[in-house]
Order: structure tokens, then sequence, then C-alpha cells
């Protein structure tokens, strides 16, 4: 373990049955990093996410956490978690529920600040059954402050919040992370990982198949991203296209990303002469994820 390493993966698999849910990733964050854990449904973020916390062991390969074992680290405090499935006591206030996580710690933060960084001040003696969906997932941000970590882990933070809901949460990560703390969180808003990530990893079928800043990341894939309304596409004849490298289609809509995009927008027109609203631009993340884990998700 180097002097000045918050997390280090190595070598790390976990299978399942026959899934091979983390098949061999190496991977270091430094202190003070922001690191979005990006990939789709089955790529193994869940449950890297876990292993860092010690909530499953893995089959080979090494975790650490600041120099000491997941157990060790979440025993010291050093770790916080938001769990999706993170369950909340029903008949217990909020205020009860971070108190009473606040007491498991040997130098918790107030629970008061830990209520404010959440924005749920006003929900300190609202019960657990009484609470909407988004308004559990920043309880669950209140309980992965409260023991003041070094490192927050979060899956899919912002699940079931509405828009301006995710805005103040990223609002209070911002001056969270503003005090060097180290940050993972995995998500499936890709506009997040945009905004607010120092650094992206890009997961498929267990492996790490990017790594680097968001401007590397859309380097890798390459190429342009075409989007147009496009009547009666079809998805077989929208892969055919020249120079598609992945793709999505919902509906009438397709998105494209093109290694060759004055080719695909030539094939595009003439299979789909109907087709308006065409729009190019420089890949984006979006368009990088598209072309980077198009073999998982069907999508090309």
């Amino acid at each position: 373990m180097t002097a000045g390493t918050a997390v280090r993966l190595s070598g790390l698999r976990k299978t399942y049955g026959e899934v091979r849910a983390v098949d061999g990733i190496d991977l270091t964050i430094a202190p003070g990093e922001v690191v979005a854990l990006l990939g789709p449904n089955g790529a193994g973020k869940s449950t890297t996410v876990d292993m860092i916390l010690g909530l499953s062991k893995p089959d080979d390969g090494d975790v650490t956490v600041f120099g000491a074992t997941p157990a060790e680290a979440v025993q010291t405090g050093s770790i916080g978690a938001m769990l999706q499935g993170g369950a909340l006591l029903d008949d217990a206030t909020v205020g009860e529920t971070v108190a009473m996580i606040a007491s498991l710690h040997r130098k918790p933060m107030p629970v008061a600040e830990a209520l404010a960084r959440a924005g749920i001040e006003d929900l300190a003696n609202r019960r657990g059954n009484k609470l909407s969906g988004g308004q559990k997932q920043r309880v669950r941000f209140a309980v992965a402050l409260v023991s003041d970590p070094d490192l927050l882990l979060l899956d899919e933070p912002t699940a079931a919040m509405d828009v301006g809901s995710r805005r103040e949460f990223w609002r209070s990560m911002q001056a969270f992370t503003g005090s060097g703390r180290t940050v993972v969180f995995a998500t499936h808003y890709l506009e997040e990982a945009e905004e607010f990530a120092d650094r992206v990893v890009l997961m498929r079928g267990g492996r790490i198949v990017a790594d680097g800043s968001v401007a590397e990341v859309r380097a890798l894939a390459g190429g342009r991203t075409l989007r147009a309304v496009a009547p009666g596409a079809t998805e077989a004849a929208v892969a055919n296209l020249p120079g598609v490298t992945g793709f999505q289609l919902r509906g009438e809509r397709v998105a494209v990303s093109s290694g060759d995009s004055d080719a695909t927008l030539r094939a595009l027109l003439t299979a789909f002469p109907g087709a308006h609203d065409i729009e190019i631009a420089a890949i984006g993340l979006e368009g990088a994820f598209l072309s980077l884990t198009s073999d998982e998700e069907n999508v090309r």
C-alpha cells in the first residue's frame, strides 16, 4: 500500500454461480478524488462497492481502504455508505435514526450538522414510514455522513429524487468534497458523472474498460454523436449504418455514436428519407458510454 492511497483493489474477482460479477479488476483511488463508477446493469458496479465496504468477500484479490481492511475502515468510521437498498426504521423519526447511527461511532459529526448537510432539518421529527422515496435517499445520505467519513461510497444516490432534489443533493456533495474527502459513486445518470466527477471508471462485464477524466474517456470512444427523429427506423437498420459504434433507439428517436458521422448521416437519410431534427455533436460521455459498453447492453 503506497502512501496517499484511499482505495486499492488488486486482482479483484467475485462470482455468483456461473456469473462473473467482477472479473479481475485493479483500481487505485487517491484521497480527495471524486470517482464515478459507470456501466450497464450487470457490469459489476454494486458488487465492487459491496467488496469495498466488506459486505461481500472477494473470491480472489485484495481490498484496502486507507491501508486497512474494509472491516477495520468501517469500524473506525473512515467509510460512510449510502446504499440504494438501505432500510430505515418505520417507527423511528429521522432525527432518532441519524442519532442512533452516530452513537455507533467514536467521533461522529453532530447530528444537527449531518441533517443540515443533507438538507433535511425540516424532516427531523418525521417517522420513516412517512417519507417519500426521495426523502428516504436524503436520510440515507445523512446516515452516511454522520460518521464524518474520509471515504463516502454512494450507490445510485439520486434514485427516486426529482430534478430539484438532485440539484440540492449535489450542492451538498460539493460542499462535502470541498473539504478534501474522497467520494466514489455509482450512477446511471451520466450527466451527474460528467458534471461532478474528477474521474470516470467505466465497467463492462465485470471488468474496467475505461478509466480517466471525462475528456479522456470521451477520447477513447472517438467520433461524434448523431441524433435524429427517424420514422420507420429499426434496430437492425440503424446497427447496419456505416460508421456506427453504438446506438440507442427509443420510438422514432435515435442516438448514434459514429466514427464517420458524414457517412452515417448520408446513409441515414437514404434509408429514412423522412428523418428530421438532425443534430451532430462531438461525442459526450453518453456517446462514449454507448460505444464502450454497447456489447453488454445489446444496443449494438
